[in-house]
């Protein structure tokens, strides 16, 4: 089930436009994932083809409707993959989640921990705001690799690992994917921000931060987490004004139909 949450009211970036995202996404989906061939349609499918899902889209939702919507979506057997948006609408999905999971394990793929405390209810303090929904101890995050002081101070503090980019590069990719198998128990929630991503591969997001993941090794990465078993997952922060032939958000679409054709059912 796709939602998309064409809101940016938590962002606090110099450049605006994460609100148009929802749309973008599914206009270059539609442009360059499905061809047509004597008004046939041949839809791009992900690396070993979509198995026997349904793939729903809801539309567009307000932020205030994340409740009631969840709540509807939640009484039957779906996945909820949301489009943001910035950043800050992760918190209260979480929310809506936990009433019917309780404690999440969160995969959190970003360039920054999003763990600010002095100021809260906005992009950068989405960890501090969620709290109550998540399970630190079976969390953790991938792609960090530009924290505030305060940041470092809060995942000491909370015992919340964080991986960079440089730890993929020496552990190698198969033993992060092992290290997050390790780590999550039972109900694994999957936020993802496209700027954990390197600029080269998204350059089109509200904070774009080099030396970031690659494409493929995020791609691997939640194909394995999806395999194992997903509650929902977001995917938030693509900025379509600052986006470059509409790569960032050929790259979400693309990432989406992947996570789809690899969750387990």
């Amino acid at each position: 089930m796709a939602i998309g949450i064409p809101d940016e009211s938590g962002s606090h970036s110099t450049w605006l436009g994460t609100a148009k995202a929802p749309d973008a996404i599914r206009k270059v989906s539609n442009a360059r994932d499905v061809y047509i061939e004597k008004n046939f349609q041949c839809p791009a499918l992900p690396a070993k083809g979509l198995p026997e899902i349904r793939v729903h889209d809801y539309g567009n939702i307000k932020k205030r409707q994340i409740p009631q919507v969840f709540e509807k979506i939640l009484a039957f057997p779906k996945i909820p993959i949301s489009i943001g948006g910035d950043h800050s609408n992760t918190t209260p999905i979480l929310k809506a989640l936990s009433k019917k999971y309780g404690k999440i394990s969160l995969v959190y793929f970003d360039a920054h921990p999003d763990f600010v405390s002095h100021t809260r209810n906005y992009y950068g303090s989405v960890i501090t705001d969620s709290l109550d929904y998540i399970d630190v101890k079976s969390s953790l995050q991938i792609g960090i690799r530009s924290p505030e002081a305060e940041e470092l101070v809060n995942l000491k503090k909370h015992g919340l690992r964080a991986i960079s980019p440089l730890d993929v590069v020496e552990n190698g990719i198969r033993e992060v994917s092992k290290i997050i198998k390790d780590t999550t128990k039972g109900n694994v929630y999957v936020s993802f921000d496209m700027d954990c991503l390197d600029p080269a591969y998204a350059p089109g997001v509200s904070v774009p931060v080099p030396i970031g993941l690659e494409s493929q090794d995020c791609t691997y990465l939640l194909k394995g987490i999806a395999s194992r078993g997903l509650i929902g997952m977001d995917i938030m922060e693509v900025c379509p004004a600052h986006d470059l032939n509409d790569v960032t958000s050929h790259l979400a679409s693309r990432i989406i139909g992947e996570v789809v054709s690899s969750c387990k059912v």
